[in-house]
């Protein structure tokens, strides 16, 4: 498969009409090798415009919606990241390429361990994994100049709120099926905040631990 080939036309046929003009942001996603964080069975669909599947029955989230999350927080140079969701390490690879550095967490053990080995792969250094429940954030880290989570909560915790630097940005599908509500939320100053609703989509739920079957 000619993967040059195959990254440019998923820019030109699914990015650039999802209103994804970022010249930035173009360029990351020609620079960045999508193809290294897909799964081997799956590495011929690395460009498709579906949500790919990763081990555990989660999903890499479609090319478009990466992109449109990447221009939405507009990662600069001199900016702390944290991402809740590691799938397969390609959306910390693309914040990573425009940012400072970035966290990354993932509940599910085998995923976490996927990512940090294809980030290692692809000889990304300024990414760590992190596994752990990162539903209420990732506070000894904090504060961040960009939160992203990478799948769909019923709301944006206030915990998660209050590890954002004022003028940080966090991006989060929010809602329920059959549709979730992709917003930036900005923080305007101390505990004061400002929603944006980019786009209607729906993706799969954040996972949180499984609760105990037992009541003491």
């Amino acid at each position: 498969m000619d993967f040059e080939q195959a990254r440019f036309n998923m820019v030109e046929q699914q990015i650039r009409p999802w209103e994804v003009l970022d010249p930035e942001v173009l360029d990351t996603l020609m620079t960045v090798q999508r193809e290294r964080f897909v799964p081997e069975a799956f590495r011929n669909l690395a460009f498709a415009d579906i949500a790919v599947p990763l081990p555990g029955g989660a999903a890499m989230l479609e090319p478009k919606l990466e992109a449109k999350v990447l221009q939405a927080v507009a990662p600069k140079k001199t900016d702390k990241v944290l991402e809740i969701g590691a799938g397969s390490g390609y959306m910390a690879a693309l914040l990573a390429a425009r940012a400072d550095w970035v966290r990354s967490i993932e509940i599910d053990p085998a995923l976490a361990s996927l990512a940090a080995a294809n980030l290692a792969a692809a000889g990304i250094e300024n990414v760590i994994v992190e596994e752990g429940d990162g539903a209420a954030g990732w506070p000894e880290r904090g504060p961040y100049d960009v939160i992203v989570v990478s799948a769909g909560v019923t709301e944006v915790p206030k915990a998660m709120l209050e590890q954002l630097k004022p003028g940080g940005r966090l991006f989060a599908f929010v809602g329920s099926a059959p549709v979730m509500v992709g917003q930036l939320i900005t923080c305007t100053g101390e505990g004061q905040y400002s929603t944006e609703n980019v786009f209607d989509t729906l993706v799969p739920a954040l996972r949180v631990p499984a609760k105990s079957a037992f009541n003491f």
